[in-house]
């Protein structure tokens, strides 16, 4: 990978900077791909999000995010559809077909039915998705946020969730720092061929500094970060590649040296 036509910068990476600035870091880095969070387009303004990303020629690769389903009640849940609306429009207004879901956890010590509400979740959602052009991409997280952030742990929970749907309603993002340990990952992989919607990299690091905000520029951890790129190549998928780094320590030096950096690790590692 001589080139960065598909470098994306999911924006947690930079997450010292607003949207704007975000915006004119990737301009000045020709860092092609941008992958905004809904709260830094929410500072910013939708329409304002908008024009600033396309004046500075940059593309959208994802929106991050949907889901958050489960909760204690009906009515809970329905509210959480409707911001799920909500953030289904925002994608579609901002120019990506991309809406990453992070699913959600219990609300109580039932996993099981939380798993349902997440099916049942996606189901309500998906018509809409549908009618604004947007593609629902469930995003596996590492089970030790099952209890925090989503109980949907693996990539073979993301690929049965998706095949209930046809592919271009809804696939699954690959994130290496979520999937790397799992021992059928390359099965998964292959299964997902034609829905995979998104790939984000960074670096499990050993020791790990903190369970959130602990993970490593891509080269400073343990993943094979290339071999999981060729296998996701495989399926067909030559999408953006987005880099989605959580860590304090990125986060407290200047955004550009980190773009600088992340640069040079995506043609060294990825």
């Amino acid at each position: 990978m001589e080139n960065y036509e598909r470098l994306s910068l999911n924006q947690i990476t930079t997450e010292q900077w607003n949207l704007k600035e975000a915006i004119e870091g990737c301009a000045r880095a020709e860092v092609p791909w941008i992958a905004p969070w809904r709260h830094k387009v929410e500072e910013l303004g939708l329409s304002t999000s908008k024009r600033l990303i396309r004046d500075a020629g940059l593309k959208v690769s994802s929106l991050c995010r949907g889901g958050m389903f489960p909760a204690g009640t009906p009515s809970e849940r329905q509210k959480r559809i409707e911001d799920n609306k909500r953030a289904v429009e925002e994608a579609a207004e901002l120019g990506t077909d991309v809406l990453v879901l992070v699913c959600g956890p219990s609300p109580d010590r039932d996993i099981v039915s939380a798993r349902q509400m997440v099916e049942e979740g996606i189901s309500q959602l998906v018509p809409f998705a549908e009618s604004h052009g947007v593609k629902l991409g469930i995003e596996p997280l590492h089970p030790m946020y099952a209890a925090e952030r989503s109980v949907v742990v693996s990539m073979d929970l993301a690929n049965t969730l998706a095949e209930a749907y046809r592919p271009e309603q809804v696939g699954v993002v690959v994130d290496v720092f979520h999937v790397w340990w799992d021992p059928d990952l390359y099965n998964q992989i292959s299964r997902a061929k034609g829905r995979i919607l998104g790939f984000h990299v960074s670096d499990w690091l050993v020791p790990t500094p903190d369970m959130l905000k602990g993970r490593g520029m891509m080269g400073d951890g343990v993943i094979e970060i290339s071999r999981i790129r060729k296998a996701v190549e495989k399926t067909g998928y030559s999408g953006p590649i987005e880099v989605e780094i959580f860590n304090d320590q990125i986060w407290s030096q200047p955004a550009d040296d980190t773009l600088i950096q992340m640069k040079e690790s995506y043609l060294k590692h990825v």
